[in-house]
């Protein structure tokens, strides 16, 4: 593979990430990694986030995550509840992802300390823990490192659990891009961007 081609085309530290992942995930040919780094670059904004944002106003929590601020009826939406919340990215992701994907309760913290990091979102502490094991720093005792020192090794996690790499050898064809997006994205939000990303890549790397 042209490796040196895509120096021009991607951030150094996700440069220097490559051989990692190439060698750990075994990513041996042209279509697992531009398959890859296309559903990457579109969740990052093009690498650039490695953090979940959850700087919701109180409409967009109610719009996103609804079922958590609801009145004690379980079904009429609660503003008042969620203007609490609003604009306290901490507070939020403590609520949302309480006593789930192994977390504690919303007094524990581990939503905001096990929220969305790298660049498809490694979320929860099961998820973080299960990284854990294919790295070689403490991740329980270091969450950050998911976003700062690993955002594309977790990313490539994601891949492997998913089992997404047999996916990505099936070709290069739209079909791929489109099936390898709903298990990304859970839809096909932006597939437009993803299928021209693979493209650059691909037509780079082959």
């Amino acid at each position: 593979m042209k490796l040196e081609a895509l120096s021009k085309k991607l951030p150094a530290n996700v440069m220097d990430e490559i051989p990692l992942i190439m060698e750990k995930f075994g990513i041996d040919n042209p279509l697992k990694l531009s398959h890859f780094l296309s559903q990457c670059a579109h969740e990052s904004g093009n690498f650039k986030f490695v953090k979940e944002n959850l700087n919701y106003s109180a409409d967009g929590l109610l719009n996103i995550f609804g079922k958590y601020f609801k009145k004690a009826d379980g079904k009429t939406p609660d503003k008042e509840l969620a203007n609490k919340y609003a604009r306290q990215p901490e507070k939020i992701a403590n609520r949302v992802y309480a006593n789930r994907m192994g977390n504690g309760d919303e007094a524990s913290g581990d939503g905001w300390k096990y929220k969305g990091a790298g660049y498809i979102q490694l979320t929860g502490k099961n998820n973080y823990a299960e990284f854990d094991k294919f790295v070689d720093d403490d991740i329980m005792a270091n969450p950050d490192l998911v976003a700062t020192k690993y955002p594309l090794m977790s990313a490539a996690f994601f891949f492997h659990k998913n089992k997404l790499w047999d996916i990505c050898d099936k070709g290069h064809t739209p079909d791929v891009v489109v099936a390898l997006t709903k298990r990304v994205n859970g839809a096909t939000h932006g597939l437009a961007d993803r299928q021209e990303k693979f493209d650059l890549f691909h037509s780079t790397l082959a």
